[in-house]
């Protein structure tokens, strides 16, 4: 449900990403990488009307000196061509940020950013590559985040039933507000579905994988995993159970097409260059052709979404509207966080070893036992190995690694080694998997260290983890940009990790990269003996 920038989000639609799964800690301090977090927040807490931002003090001069923001755009139409050739082919995204991080020795720089022409005549922002200037992207009272989800381009509205998505809207625009409501309407409303139906939808999802393990030797994670988290978003945010209707077992496949025609701009299929770069990055591929698919969608939201529209109503949104944005929220926003975040978890967990197993074993079951052996959102409270874990996977594999926003006036942000002024009305950009990496921030910046955030000196790193739009130490308002759904997304994924070891006391997995991103195949468990 993030309302954040989305970036290569769409590429881990078809294949997860899990190329820095285990990644080396560079030599070059400039090359900023890293980020932590933990929670010790009740994961729905969204204000409804309070206009907080995270706030970024542009008040004080800086005590840094001041300097010309390095690198350059290059000729009209052939820079962001080449750029974007970079970022895609020649390189490779990390290669492209690294390599100029280590030519302009700074973290702050300009350059292009894809998809550029025919589909993009924006493509020149400012990018910030590390943990210090990075939060300026959230800081609604100097930066604008209108149309800007995407980055450098929108997709056509008809792809959203001809409505500007809550995602692309600014705070300083009404229906923000309206829709944001809405959102936190819809959690607050379903929260008592949240555990139960999880555990339903997992628990199904788990006995098939066992049933392959034992007929295969192995066991695909990704597939069972679409499948269970759109029947879990069903049941715990509409009360109905998809195989029940006329939208059956269709909809990740519908939502996996419907996602490429939004983010084709900023992916790659792994097709021949210039295949891939004329039918991805040069034109856009026509709505009409996902408009039935769309539709489908459409239509079962629409109808088991009768109390949320009756809502929307009340609040001066028409039911069309709002439906569409329920859409958005649920396909695009909560089923691909889940759909990326939770093969991140399974692989980073299971490659870690029995060692953490065996302690999260213990851990999750006498918790459960203490609160009378149920689950509850008080008893995952008192689980801080768990809540490290699943932010330490968020730190090393961030969901939606790009941002975007606008400066509004001129400013001046800050690095960790320089100052730099930027103009009113200038894009900036940041990619998020770097600045969470940041070694100037995170010891060990490169490492799966599940305990890192546990005790006083981990929570203290809580700011510095910004995976929603925002810090973790913030919580979504209808002020800011920061994703609705964060401490839902947070939820599941504590949930996922709580039932494995509620059935499992260890497994083993096997992740495979291809130029696509990756894959994870559970290949042995064992079950849980207490």
């Amino acid at each position: 449900m993030a309302s954040s920038s989305i970036a290569s989000f769409s590429s881990s639609f078809l294949q997860i990403p899990f190329q820095n799964l285990s990644p080396k800690l560079p030599a070059d301090p400039t090359k900023i990488w890293k980020r932590r977090t933990f929670s010790a927040q009740p994961f729905i807490t969204a204000a409804l009307s309070e206009l907080d931002t995270v706030a970024v003090d542009t008040s004080e001069p800086s005590k840094l000196p001041i300097k010309e923001i390095p690198g350059d755009y290059g000729l009209p139409f052939i820079g962001p061509w080449k750029d974007r050739q970079d970022f895609f082919y020649n390189q490779g995204r990390e290669e492209f940020f690294t390599s100029r991080v280590k030519k302009y020795q700074s973290t702050v720089f300009r350059s292009n950013m894809p998809p550029g022409p025919f589909i993009s005549s924006a493509s020149n922002v400012i990018i910030l590559l590390d943990g210090k200037s990075f939060p300026i992207l959230f800081d609604t009272s100097v930066v604008e985040k209108k149309d800007l989800f995407t980055g450098t381009y929108m997709p056509s509205t008809e792809l959203t039933g001809g409505y500007r998505i809550l995602s692309y809207l600014d705070p300083s625009e009404a229906n923000h507000t309206k829709l944001k409501n809405l959102l936190f309407f819809l959690l607050t409303n379903r929260r008592e579905a949240f555990i139960p139906e999880f555990s339903k939808a997992y628990t199904q999802m788990f006995e098939g994988l066992e049933k392959d393990l034992a007929a295969k030797g192995k066991a695909s994670f990704g597939d069972a995993n679409d499948q269970a988290a759109f029947n879990f978003l069903a049941k715990a945010f509409y009360g109905v159970d998809p195989k029940d209707t006329k939208l059956g077992t269709d909809a990740p496949g519908i939502i996996t097409k419907w996602v490429l025609f939004n983010l084709h701009p900023i992916l790659t299929l792994g097709l021949p260059r210039i295949l891939d770069d004329l039918l991805l990055h040069t034109f856009r591929l026509p709505p009409a052709l996902i408009k039935n698919d769309y539709q489908r969608l459409y239509d079962f939201i629409y109808q088991y979404s009768g109390p949320i529209l009756d809502q929307a109503e009340k609040d001066g949104l028409s039911r069309e509207e709002a439906c569409h944005n329920l859409l958005f929220a649920t396909c695009f926003n909560s089923y691909g966080g889940f759909k990326i975040l939770f093969p991140s978890i399974v692989s980073l967990v299971g490659q870690a070893g029995e060692k953490l197993h065996a302690e999260l074993a213990q851990e999750i079951r006498s918790a459960i036992k203490s609160s009378g052996g149920k689950l509850t959102m008080g008893a995952m409270e008192s689980m801080p190995l768990m809540k490290s874990v699943v932010y330490e996977v968020l730190r090393i594999q961030p969901p939606v690694p790009l941002q975007y926003a606008k400066a509004k006036q001129d400013i001046v942000i800050e690095s960790h080694d320089a100052a730099f002024t930027v103009k009113a009305g200038e894009m900036m950009f940041g990619y998020q998997p770097f600045a969470t990496k940041d070694p100037k921030i995170f010891d060990r910046p490169e490492e799966f260290v599940p305990d890192r955030f546990v005790g006083e000196e981990g929570e203290k790193l809580l700011k510095h983890v910004l995976w929603s739009n925002g810090p973790e130490t913030e919580s979504p308002t209808v002020g800011n940009k920061q994703c609705a759904g964060k401490n839902f997304v947070v939820m599941g994924a504590r949930l996922l990790v709580v039932e494995l070891f509620r059935r499992y006391d260890s497994f083993n997995v096997q992740t495979t990269t291809s130029t696509l991103g990756g894959s994870v195949d559970i290949t042995s468990v064992k079950p849980a003996t207490s």
